[in-house]
This record gives C-alpha cells, structure tokens and sequence, in this order.
C-alpha cells in the first residue's frame, strides 16, 4: 500500500457517504482514527471527520500494509483513505471501505494522545476543551450549536425581521446591576487621577466604558425606525458565580419589536422555541439519540431527552400571572429551599416546580412586581406590576425574559430616577419616547441555556465550545 498526495483527490465527506451509501465505488475519505483492531490478516479502523457523530470503517488487509504504515495507525492520527466502497458485513454499519491507499497527515502519540477508548467525565474534558469537539458527545454538541444558530437566523429572516449588529463595547448598563467587566486603555501601574478620582478623559473613549450585558438597548433604537429587528451576539457578566448555569461570556438572542403588545411578544417566543426545537429533531435525529442516551439518569429511559423535547412540540405553553404563580407555589405545600411570597425573585426551584411538577409544560409568567424587574418595563395600571414575560423549561427554568417595553417618557423617566440611574447615561434611550414613540416588546433568549434543553447537557460549560468563568479564561 502506497501513500500518495491525497489533498489532489476529491475528498467525500463520510456524512454524504453513509446518506447515499454507494455501492463499488472509489472514493476518497479524510479524518481522524477513532479506534482501531489489529488482527492476523486485517485491521479495522473508524474514520470520523466530524460530517456525522457516525464512523466509517476502513478493512485494511495487513499484506499490502506496511508495518511502518500500520504502527502510525493509532487513535487520534488524522489519515486519508481512497478505496472501495462495499456493504458490510457487520452489524454496526451498512457500508465499509476497502482501503487501496492510505495517507497520514498527522501522528498521535497513542501513550500521551488523552482521548482513548474509554468513559471520560466531562469535568476532565473541560480541562482539555481543545480536544474535546474530536468526542462523540462534543462533536454532537457543537454540531446541534451550529443547528441552533443557524434555524434562528433562518426563522427571523423569514417572518422579515433584520439582524443588528449592536455594540460590545458600551457606556450604559442595561439591567442596572453593575456586574460589568470595565473595557479601558489606561495604565493600571500609573492611572491618571483628578479630584473626582481616576480621570478618564485620558482613556481610549474619555470616558468610564464596559463590555455589554445586552443589546437590548440599541436594539429598540433600530426597531424604532425598521419595525423589527433581532440581535444575536457575545454578551458578558462580571458576576462571581461558578454554578452550573452561569458563564462570564455568552451569546443572546434579542429580538424587538415596534407595534408588539405582551401578547404578541409571548406568541412569538413560543413560535420561535418550537420551531428551533422541531429543527433539531428533523435534521439532527442522530446525535439528538446518541445525547440522550448518554445524558439518561438512573431510572430515566434511554429517550428522556426526545420525549421532553416532545413535550415542548405537543403542548401550547401556560400562560399565568406571576401572582397566580405564588399562589401555587404557596398553596402546594412543597419544601423549597428558599421561602415563597409576594414580592420575592422567583428561584429555580420554583420555575422548575411550575413547569415539571404543576403543570408538566412549559410556562410563561407575566406582570412581575416593578420592584423585581428592569427600569425600560412597561408599568400596568395597578400602580405595582410591570408586563414582563418569562418563559420556563423544564430542567432549566427560566430560558426567556421579556416585556412590552415602557413607551411613556414620562414613566420611564421617572421609573430612571426612582432607581437612581445616571440619567446623563441615557439621553438617546429617552429620547425615542420623544420623537415618535411607538408600543414595542421584545425578549431575550439564552442561546446557551437553549443549547442546555436542546441536548440534555447538565452543565453550561459544556454547551459552549470554551466558557469563560470566574478564573478560567484557558484557550
């Protein structure tokens, strides 16, 4: 068996191979060994170049393979193979490869290569995350990621929405928490002060800047004048916080709306989740499969992930007040760690209660208590809710926030000063209230929290392909 330049023949993805299943074809493969057997007269090899969660197998006959050839075979090696295509004679696969010439790109030392063929925990992944997209379960991962992202863009565009770019880099705090990672030029070893303190008119914008928590903001300035925009972008959180849902840098999905009410902007969170959700299980049945077998707890069925996304297709999701919500958390008598009243900041335990104990779909909750929610909110006439929405999932709890947006400048400048916000800050916010003020809504969605019920996965960090966290910036 002879090596040759394999990058001049035309490489067949193995995905496009196991879909049209060519029989007595010469075709060209490229990837990464998965495992591989030796024996007397053949070697068995899987090949995955990451097209598929599935392998192809490659029949070596070791009379034609050189030994110097077949030493460099080992697991994580990264070859070309052109060969014969045939039907297999194994239970696992339906097609194989007769290998006639092999090429080896690149050597994996199999005594320190980290990935062999056994069980790995996720924990020991994320330490090697530049290894982990060659595994069954990273690969199917990201490839369910890339799905997501792109039926997203694909569902706005087609209901005539248009994807705005807003900043990264801002002077304003959306939520009016604070938790923001300050984004400055000025040397730290000498910084430049003045009678107020540090002087940022020598910083790179003259003034104190931070990365965004959100673009909602710059958002309904654009849905100001286009109708309805959505924003999909990086956002970032300073908050020390190393539980299993939180990340200092990720993604959102924010679409606003000109002219939308409560009731529309719940319509449209739920039309855009079932259709992601639909998406997957349509185009991405197979690592959807293996994910939920490998994510399957004691006593749960193989398919406990399919049949929650189901779950999500088959049932209009509830929709209830927030005040009706604390009436059901008090009334059932269940043992929350974290006490439950009027006026408290729903936990998860008590979204998780709602969605998968009380009524086993999911849920939207509305009209919040002001004091518990963002300045931009619209008020109700109570005096004391505002019109947000949540929506909550089971195994998560809240995946969505929104509102209709308070459209009165009036309202929203005093709500502003009531909170004590730099109003200086917010002059272009306020001033779409003044010129041609319009009922709007909008939300914002997780794209990593989606990724969480979208593949069963347990921890944030393994929905992202490297999570920044509080110490941890690797990669």
């Amino acid at each position: 068996m002879r090596t040759f330049l394999a990058l001049k023949m035309k490489r067949t993805k193995i995905k496009e191979l196991i879909q049209k299943q060519p029989a007595n074809e010469t075709q060209t493969v490229m990837g990464w060994i998965k495992t591989k057997r030796e024996g007397k007269k053949y070697s068995f090899i899987e090949l995955n170049d990451g097209s598929t969660i599935s392998g192809l197998q490659l029949v070596l006959d070791n009379t034609i393979l050189g030994e110097d050839i077949r030493k460099k075979l080992t697991t994580g090696a990264c070859i070309s193979a052109t060969g014969n295509i045939v039907a297999s004679s194994g239970k696992e696969q339906n097609i194989e490869m007769q290998p006639s010439h092999i090429e080896i790109f690149g050597e994996s030392d199999p005594d320190t290569f980290p990935l062999q063929k056994k069980a790995h925990s996720l924990e020991f992944l994320r330490e090697i995350a530049h290894l982990r997209p060659k595994t069954k379960t990273f690969s199917s991962v990201l490839r369910l990621r890339h799905a997501m992202a792109y039926q997203i863009h694909h569902f706005f565009h087609q209901k005539g929405f248009y994807y705005i770019h807003t900043p990264i880099i801002t002077g304003s705090d959306c939520e009016g928490a604070g938790e923001m990672f300050q984004v400055t030029t000025l040397n730290l070893n000498n910084i430049p002060k003045n009678e107020h303190g540090i002087d940022f008119s020598a910083d790179f914008f003259g003034k104190p800047t931070h990365l965004t928590v959100s673009g909602q903001l710059q958002g309904e300035l654009a849905a100001m004048g286009l109708s309805e925009i959505y924003t999909f972008g990086p956002t970032f959180r300073a908050e020390n916080s190393n539980t299993a849902r939180h990340l200092a840098e990720f993604w959102m999905i924010e679409p606003e709306m000109a002219f939308y009410d409560l009731n529309d902007n719940m319509n449209l969170a739920e039309e855009l989740l079932k259709n992601v959700v639909q998406f997957a299980l349509n185009e991405y049945l197979e690592d959807l499969t293996y994910l939920s077998a490998q994510t399957a707890e004691e006593h749960q069925p193989k398919d406990h992930l399919l049949q929650k996304l189901h779950v999500v297709l088959e049932n209009p999701f509830e929709r209830i007040t927030y005040t009706q919500a604390i009436q059901i958390l008090t009334d059932c008598k269940h043992p929350f760690e974290y006490p439950v009243f009027w006026g408290a900041d729903l936990q998860s335990e008590h979204e998780r209660y709602l969605v998968e104990k009380h009524f086993q779909r999911p849920v939207i909750l509305t009209d919040y208590p002001k004091e518990i929610k963002a300045f931009y909110m619209k008020q109700n006439d109570d005096g004391k809710t505002v019109r947000a929405m949540d929506v909550l999932f089971p195994g998560i709890g809240e995946i969505i926030g929104g509102s209709q947006r308070e459209e009165n400048y009036t309202k929203l400048l005093q709500r502003i000063r009531e909170l004590e916000l730099p109003e200086a800050n917010y002059w272009w916010y306020l001033d779409t209230r003044r010129f041609g003020a319009a009922p709007h809504s909008g939300f914002g969605l997780g794209f990593e929290r989606l990724l969480l019920f979208i593949t069963g996965m347990t921890n944030i960090r393994d929905v992202i392909p490297f999570p920044r966290t509080p110490k941890n910036a690797e990669f």
